[in-house]
């Protein structure tokens, strides 16, 4: 019997996040590859082209997952609902993010599966990720190439990511209740950032006009922790309580439970 690599509940939650992409073959091929490693999630932020007769002819046989593809305005749209968010990007940056090559990807999104969605972002083919986007991210991602010649198509980086995925869960069970306790989404990260953001101001540590490198060393720390939904509640809760210390009125008042 043929097994269905689309039906694997892990791989069912890999989420293919493309950023402004300029030219909708790649669009096309991108699909395609996914649907040979049992890939299904495509959503695409901002396309310059879409839909496209010339993305549907690149997808050939793999016309569902291409006709199924989300189109959202923004990257934080395309990342409600996800647990872990990886950036895929060959440059180096001032602030050093915490890497991790694209096996080492794979095997950590296996891991995090049956948590929620795992995101893998990929940006634009001319100029990749920005900064900004590179802030929403927990990890960037590379794939280990000739260092005289390390240029990839889009939907080549895609392929070797998606390859990769499918023999990580291959080798992970993702039927089995995970020990952890649930890792927080996205949508709780960026509210426990803002929150920290206006508290550091309220106390007066924080200089919002000089704010971008130190917020982007803050999301450095934090997202390589893997911060489960209690730790954002013990953390909030201090800054809470930081905040009426200054005489300031926190945004966030939810009961800390500890056990």
């Amino acid at each position: 019997m043929i097994e269905d690599y689309s039906l694997n509940p892990g791989l069912a939650n890999i989420r293919v996040v493309l950023i402004e992409t300029s030219h909708p073959g790649n669009i096309g091929a991108i699909a395609r590859a996914m649907k040979n490693m049992g890939l299904s999630q495509l959503v695409l932020v901002k396309p310059k082209e879409f839909p496209s007769v010339v993305a549907s002819a690149r997808a050939s046989s793999a016309a569902d997952v291409l006709n199924s593809a989300r189109v959202v305005e923004s990257l934080d749209d395309a990342l409600v609902g996800t647990k872990l968010v990886v950036g895929a990007s060959a440059r180096l940056r001032k602030v050093s993010w915490p890497q991790l090559d694209v096996r080492e990807t794979a095997a950590l999104a296996m891991e995090t599966v049956s948590d929620g969605a795992v995101a893998l972002v990929f940006g634009r083919e001319d100029s990749g990720l920005s900064n900004a986007e590179m802030d929403k991210c927990h990890y960037l991602a590379h794939i280990p190439t000739n260092p005289v010649y390390c240029s990839l198509n889009i939907s080549a980086a895609v392929q070797v990511f998606a390859y990769e995925c499918l023999m990580a869960a291959q080798l992970t069970s993702t039927s089995e209740k995970s020990t952890r306790s649930q890792l927080a989404n996205t949508e709780q990260l960026e509210g426990f950032y803002e929150h920290m953001f206006q508290a550091l101001q309220d106390i007066e540590f924080l200089d919002p006009n000089k704010n971008a490198r130190f917020m982007r060393r803050i999301r450095r720390l934090f997202n390589r922790t893997e911060l489960d939904r209690k730790e954002i509640d013990i953390l909030r809760g201090i800054l809470s309580a930081a905040q009426r210390k200054a005489g300031k009125e926190p945004a966030y008042s939810k009961v800390i439970v500890t056990k």
